[in-house]
């Protein structure tokens, strides 16, 4: 499994932007697909985004395409989510995850996590 630390979170107002990073240790990171989740109050964990690590190959929910971007930076072996044009129901935890399998389109194939780092947006 892969060690991984979020961070970047915090309190925006509607419209604004933030940028969450993701440090990841403990293997190559070259047959992985890393993605973001986040969990709202009384809400299911969804995916929000994520990145084949070699071919760069991205996916994105409907809820947040056009306005979150997922990166990755090979040299710093770091994940990011660049959220823009954010909106009070894009409040949740964010949680970082590593999918073994490259796919990255199974919740169930990631099996490392992150603590997670709270955004908050307010109207």
């Amino acid at each position: 499994q892969v060690q991984l630390v979020e961070s970047g979170g915090g309190l925006v107002q509607a419209g604004g932007s933030l940028r969450l990073s993701c440090a990841a240790s403990g293997r190559t990171l070259s047959t992985y697909a890393m993605g973001w989740f986040r969990r709202a109050p009384g809400k299911e964990r969804e995916i929000v985004a994520a990145i084949n690590w070699s071919s760069g190959r991205t996916l994105y929910s409907d809820s947040v395409k056009g306005r979150f971007t997922i990166s990755r930076d090979n040299a710093e072996n770091t994940v990011y989510l660049q959220m823009n044009s954010l909106k009070p129901e894009d409040t949740a935890i964010y949680y970082c995850a590593g999918d073994p399998t490259g796919w990255g389109n199974r919740e169930d194939a990631f099996d490392s996590w992150g603590r997670g780092t709270q955004v908050t947006v307010s109207s």
